[in-house]
């Protein structure tokens, strides 16, 4: 998966993503990333009102692309092989 650049912020202070595309990249890759306690960290995303871009949020129903890459086991491959880059380091 390819690391992407959060090009701006939104008046709220949230990161914005210019597709909804970018955020759900963004989202599978925070949740690769960093260790979220279960019904915590963001689970979808919404395209913002104030800025007209998409945002990460915990709020609402899980997006359907984190939850298949949850389910097929997409995201513990990937943490593991980050685990195992670290090792080897």
């Amino acid at each position: 998966m390819p690391t992407f650049i959060c090009m701006m912020k939104c008046v709220s202070g949230k990161r914005s993503y210019a597709s909804q595309n970018l955020a759900e990249e963004a989202l599978i890759e925070a949740h690769i990333n960093f260790e979220y306690r279960p019904r915590n960290g963001p689970t979808t995303v919404y395209k913002c009102e104030e800025c007209g871009n998409f945002h990460l949020t915990s709020l609402g129903e899980m997006n359907a692309q984190l939850a298949l890459q949850l389910k097929n086991g997409y995201i513990q491959k990937q943490k593991q092989a980050i685990r195992w880059k670290n090792k080897l380091k």
